[in-house]
């Protein structure tokens, strides 16, 4: 589909604003109690980025997002949106607007009198209303679609028009709370592409996403760049496939995906499933290559790639992942309790000091 251009009523975006960043943190923390929540954490965001906070439950990303949203207010550490000092301000005077799990359209209005509700409330004229509505649900692709009331639409399409209303209102920030987690997962998956492809759209008018998740598919599949985070504070941040490849940390390199972590002579590694070959035992191993020997105790298939566990003759155990290019299901299901041989190429290994760090 190809992009068309948008109404000067979406575009807000001031001349050299691009050198701010859109958001800042500084310093951050909140608890509950005795729960510290939020521990010291330090971000900047720049506009029209596709940022996500990924982490386990409790970890903290739910509530960054609360306190940029206003929400929630910090013990300590300030919030910054566009360079404004926000700590204190209003959730509705930030600049901000925020998509939840929850649709939370109104049951008795039509999909265009729910897009168009905060324009509204805004006191924007009803023509120059209907041109934005119009416009967003092209956008979100969702065109000719305003008369029907939510009770006609697919979970889908309802979470195209709950994020419809957050973007006729141009907010410079659009903010995410897991909006995707009661779909189903072929919904969920073709909502990623649609979620990115409508980032992409209004970027260049400067609405920066910020999405948060623990599923580490969504992170991957949609960032521009994350942030992990553990237990109130930020691990690692950068690009999917930095932080995928390069893990900073033994929790990044358990938590995205799924890593080995094994030890050697006193020091610890990890090295992903899908870098290690899996050969018979008396293949020749590939010179200069890291080789060990082991028995698979344990093999899973998976439609398009076979998951081994192989317990090491060194101690220790490795999950491997091939792809099921010739091999039947029956073959590598026969496969446990064989021996192999395994290898991988020294650069796919990141030693893990003892404090934790990559």
């Amino acid at each position: 589909m190809a992009t068309q251009a948008l109404p000067e009523t979406l575009a807000h975006v001031p001349e050299g604003a691009a050198d701010t960043p859109d958001i800042r943190l500084v310093e951050l923390r909140k608890s509950y109690g005795d729960v510290v929540a939020v521990d010291g954490v330090d971000l900047e965001i720049a506009p029209g980025e596709f940022f996500t906070l990924l982490g386990p439950s409790g970890s903290g990303k739910t509530t960054t997002l609360r306190l940029i949203a206003g929400f929630e207010r910090p013990d300590s550490g300030r919030v910054e949106l566009h360079g404004r000092d926000v700590t204190r301000v209003a959730p509705y005077e930030r600049d901000v607007n925020t998509v939840f799990q929850d649709y939370a359209l109104f049951p008795h209005m039509t999909v265009g009198e729910n897009v168009g509700y905060g324009l509204r409330v805004k006191g924007v004229p009803r023509r120059e209303r209907r041109g934005r509505v119009d416009e967003v649900l092209r956008i979100v692709r969702l065109p000719g679609y305003a008369d029907r009331k939510p009770v006609q639409l697919s979970g889908g399409q309802r979470q195209r028009v709950a994020l419809a209303r957050a973007l006729v209102n141009s907010p410079r920030v659009l903010l995410l709370d897991e909006p995707l987690g009661a779909l189903d997962l072929k919904l969920r998956q073709e909502m990623q592409v649609e979620l990115k492809r409508i980032q992409r759209e209004v970027s260049d008018i400067g609405i920066t996403f910020v999405y948060v998740t623990h599923d580490q598919e969504e992170a991957l599949t949609m960032s521009d760049r994350l942030a992990v985070f553990n237990a109130g504070r930020i691990e690692q941040i950068g690009a999917p496939e930095e932080v995928y490849e390069r893990p900073a940390t033994e929790f990044v390199a358990g938590f995205i995906g799924v890593s080995n972590v094994i030890e050697r002579d006193g020091r610890r590694f990890t090295v992903r499933p899908e870098k290690i070959n899996i050969l018979d035992a008396g293949d020749d191993a590939t010179t200069g290559d890291t080789v060990e020997t082991g028995r698979v105790r344990n093999v899973v298939y998976v439609g398009m790639f076979t998951r081994y566990t192989v317990e090491l003759d060194t101690g220790g155990e490795l999950t491997v992942v091939k792809q099921n290019l010739e091999s039947s299901p029956r073959d590598t299901l026969e496969a446990t309790g064989k021996r192999v041989r395994l290898e991988w190429r020294p650069e796919h290994t990141y030693a893990i000091d003892p404090g934790g760090r990559a």
